[in-house]
């Protein structure tokens, strides 16, 4: 039976304010249920574009699709082309709304997309590491870029989750060989091992990989595909999450940053994107995600608000809001959330 006791007061006339055109746009999409082609909702998404924050990024944008310098788009945080795609893809921008996002979509996969499919810092495949090829697949996705090179970053995302068909790294291959290496920089080994968690698996890495995933409609998902999101679930899922008790590099507490809920939402995982990935991929009434969806809907205030908990201020194109006060943006995500399992 759903759990109406997730829910408290009503922010939708809040979050539909026509004075933050961005919120009121994702609220009528994703709260109300208007069709794709409903006129309030073109319109909407039309105003959204045109105003407010998806405005703000793009017209920072070089016309040629980057931002700040030419390159991989990784530095500097939080404003290059890596970080203000992610930022759009979390504004719902859209490349059928404005032809700016498909040239920045383009931009990035001819210089941050190595040939094997690994999504890079440094435009070398060595570059490449989990939570920047989940965010990015999952960024791209969300934008509506349809390119066959994104494939081919899916692939190798779950190829590397798995291990399937990519050699250990340091391991010599035979020159013949068709198999890959796992590069021997920071992405080391499958299941989200990072050598920045010293060699251990990665749960920010997890979640984002996961969260890309489940944005491949059942068809699109290959058996290697299949198989790395069971591999997911079951690392996510093999302690109680809310815990958050992942392995550390240096076997101390977990993060604090799981436990802040904020917006946007780069690297850093919070415990409400974990559970969107895991919801997403059809676990919204998996008795294991009790415990993190009762932690969420704890944190909302009696008009069904939350909180800015973690913020990039100033660090990136748009500021969202004051910490520690109820923001529309935050409560655009947990309620949205709560809403597809009640």
């Amino acid at each position: 039976m759903p759990n109406q006791s997730l829910l408290r007061g009503d922010p939708l006339p809040w979050l539909l304010e026509p004075s933050d055109a961005g919120v009121c746009y994702l609220a009528l999409r994703d709260l109300c249920g208007l069709a794709l082609d409903d006129p309030q909702l073109a319109e909407a998404r039309m105003t959204a574009h045109r105003s407010g924050p998806i405005a703000t990024v793009l017209d920072a944008m070089n016309p040629s699709g980057f931002w700040i310098k030419a390159g991989p788009g990784y530095s500097p945080k939080y404003r290059s082309t890596v970080w203000a795609l992610i930022l759009l893809a979390e504004l719902g921008a859209s490349v059928h709304a404005d032809m700016r996002v498909a040239t920045a979509c383009h931009y990035l996969l001819g210089h941050a997309l190595a040939p094997g499919g690994q999504f890079t810092y440094s435009g070398a495949a060595a570059g490449t590491i989990d939570c920047l090829q989940g965010n990015l697949c999952w960024s791209l996705s969300q934008l509506g870029c349809e390119d066959a090179r994104l494939a081919t970053a899916y692939d190798w995302m779950a190829r590397s989750v798995t291990g399937e068909d990519i050699a250990p790294s340091g391991e010599k291959l035979a020159a013949n060989s068709s198999t890959q290496h796992y590069y021997p920089s920071l992405k080391c080994g499958p299941c989200f091992a990072c050598r920045v968690n010293n060699n251990n698996a990665c749960a920010w890495g997890a979640v984002k990989v996961m969260l890309a995933l489940s944005t491949l409609p059942a068809a699109q998902r290959t058996p290697q595909i299949e198989r790395a999101i069971v591999t997911g679930i079951d690392f996510l899922l093999s302690i109680d999450p809310v815990t958050a008790a992942y392995p550390t590099a240096n076997g101390r507490a977990p993060n604090g940053s799981w436990w802040a809920l904020g917006f946007p939402v780069f690297y850093v995982s919070d415990l409400l994107q974990l559970t969107e990935a895991l919801v997403n991929l059809g676990y919204g009434h998996d008795l294991r995600l009790a415990g993190l969806l009762s932690f969420i809907a704890a944190k909302q205030d009696e008009a069904g608000r939350w909180k800015l908990e973690y913020s990039y201020s100033s660090k990136t194109w748009v500021n969202f809001g004051r910490k520690s006060q109820p923001n529309k943006w935050v409560t655009l995500r947990a309620r949205r959330l709560l809403q597809q399992v009640v």
